[in-house]
């Protein structure tokens, strides 16, 4: 091939759009992927993978370059799906995107890429990668309101190295006026949001379906009196305010805020399938400064140090936070690790993940337990 082929996937959205466009611009020979990965009810309103494939088709017309279309959603039911049901059915609360990257997008879809003769994938992802002394690093994006590498923190060396990310020093607002500059219908296109690749949907009726509704009682941490009753233990997750039903005044002498503050679930008893909240947003139970992460996965291969000050996430939408690697679990050789924030992090989520991060450099992470 006179030009270096990269396959771009294509999900109908204007930040993979203007991915692809760059890259043409680059002297990249270009080829769109569009992946199909749900079918179970693709035909319902919020499932929008049909008029995505019609903006991939328009776009791909405007910018000149093919497009293929692939159905991954085989892989995608039996290594993504099934763990977010089994996670779910535990009573812990899955990151369905991290896993949807790890298992989809840089792993079905980098397979499928190299089998046409690609020497690169790439993505719309708002991440960067570099090599710096003979290894790759995930980089935050420079716009760090749109950065997505605590999505990615399960990538590899490998994967890597195939990786381009386009859009890593540019801001949102400068990626919609390449599209519109560019004649791109989709230069206004809302961003998707939702279970990855499933959609935004109503998700208590949604995961009902697969997972059959269980009601016990609701009762306060504090002296577990019964308040109410729920349908389902899977349908709620720590700090959770919405959703509970219950009401009436605080008593006096429980810990918490003032009589009329909101209750938030604190706690999960699986075995008595009941649901423990307290009341008011800063009670202790909701506050800890350390978590047990296990399913470790590093970036460079290697383990970062203990008693190091590194920042971490422990969700997708907070701000970094101090911490510390207190010790490796060596009876999991290493794959479980407790970590120590500076300071008190609130409703820490069995089931999300935890992400490390020096300075800009992302260096992995693993699952709250």
């Amino acid at each position: 091939m006179s030009k270096k082929t990269v396959v771009v996937g294509l999900s109908g959205g204007v930040d993979s759009s203007v991915a692809a466009l760059l890259l043409k611009r680059q002297g990249w020979k270009v080829i769109g992927l569009f992946m199909k990965n749900w079918e179970d009810d693709d035909s319902e309103d919020y499932c929008s993978s049909r008029q995505d494939l019609i903006d991939v088709m328009s776009v791909a017309d405007v910018i000149g370059i093919d497009v293929e279309v692939v159905n991954f959603a085989a892989e995608y039911r039996e290594r993504v799906f099934a763990e977010f049901l089994a996670e779910y059915q535990a009573g812990r609360t899955p990151n369905p995107d991290v896993l949807c990257n790890s298992e989809i997008k840089f792993k079905a879809f980098l397979e499928h890429a190299m089998q046409l003769g690609a020497e690169r994938i790439a993505t719309g992802h708002y991440a960067g990668v570099r090599e710096f002394n003979g290894e790759y690093q995930l980089l935050k994006a420079e716009d760090g309101t749109k950065d997505q590498s605590y999505f990615l923190y399960r990538l590899n060396q490998a994967q890597l190295a195939k990786t381009l990310f386009p859009l890593a020093d540019l801001y949102k607002r400068e990626v919609r006026k390449i599209a519109e500059a560019e004649g791109l219908h989709v230069a206004a296109k809302k961003d998707s949001t939702g279970i990855c690749f499933i959609g935004e949907r109503p998700f208590k009726d949604f995961l009902a379906r697969y997972l059959p509704p269980k009601q016990g009682e609701i009762r306060r941490l504090d002296d577990d009196k019964v308040l109410g009753r729920h349908d389902g233990l899977m349908y709620h997750t720590l700090g959770q305010r919405k959703g509970l039903h219950i009401g009436g005044l605080k008593e006096k002498g429980l810990p918490g805020g003032g009589e009329h503050d909101a209750w938030f679930v604190a706690g999960k008893d699986m075995d008595k399938n009941v649901l423990y909240v307290v009341q008011g947003h800063d009670h202790p139970a909701l506050l800890n400064s350390t978590l047990v992460a296990e399913q470790l996965s590093w970036i460079s291969g290697r383990a970062p140090q203990t008693h190091w000050v590194y920042t971490a996430k422990p969700r997708y939408r907070t701000a970094d936070q101090p911490c510390e690697i207190e010790r490796f679990d060596s009876e999991t050789r290493g794959n479980t690790c407790e970590i120590h924030f500076a300071e008190a992090q609130w409703a820490l989520t069995p089931g999300q993940s935890v992400v490390l991060y020096e300075s800009r450099v992302c260096l992995g992470g693993g699952v709250i337990r």
